[in-house]
């Protein structure tokens, strides 16, 4: 009866030591990572909000942290930005006449407004609207 207890203590050890194992790996695999946010700039704004530290692998965990943020926020305005294209029906991605290979390039250009990035930074809590203009 002893031996029940002591077997989820030792799963969750196995677990606990896998995640370490993982976490290893990953900073690691940091040493070698060049971001695309450089070094420079992560460390002007660390320093800024007074953050110090020296380990240049948690340095590029915050600016990967970052450029995922960034990237999310990008991809988000896109979907809204095809989202109000579609809604605005064919018009706005007619064909233009006379065809050749640019029609098909512009039929499927989209252009983000920042309506779009409001509407993508509004859903992560940032409000990026201008405010209303009272005469």
């Amino acid at each position: 009866a002893t031996t029940t207890p002591s077997q989820p203590q030792t799963r969750q050890a196995a677990e606990e030591a896998r995640k370490d194992r993982t976490l290893a790996e990953f900073l690691l695999m940091l040493d070698e990572y060049e971001p695309l946010i450089p070094n420079e700039v992560t460390d002007y704004y660390l320093q800024r909000v007074g953050f110090e530290c020296e380990d240049v692998r948690l340095k590029r965990l915050l600016s990967l942290a970052a450029q995922k943020f960034v990237s999310d926020i990008a991809a988000d305005a896109y979907q809204h930005a095809r989202i109000r294209t579609n809604a605005a029906g064919g018009r706005a991605r007619a064909p233009v006449a006379g065809g050749g290979p640019g029609a098909a390039k512009d039929k499927t250009r989209t252009t983000l407004t920042m309506d779009d990035l409001s509407a993508a930074l509004a859903e992560y809590g940032i409000n990026a609207r201008k405010p209303d203009f009272y005469l």
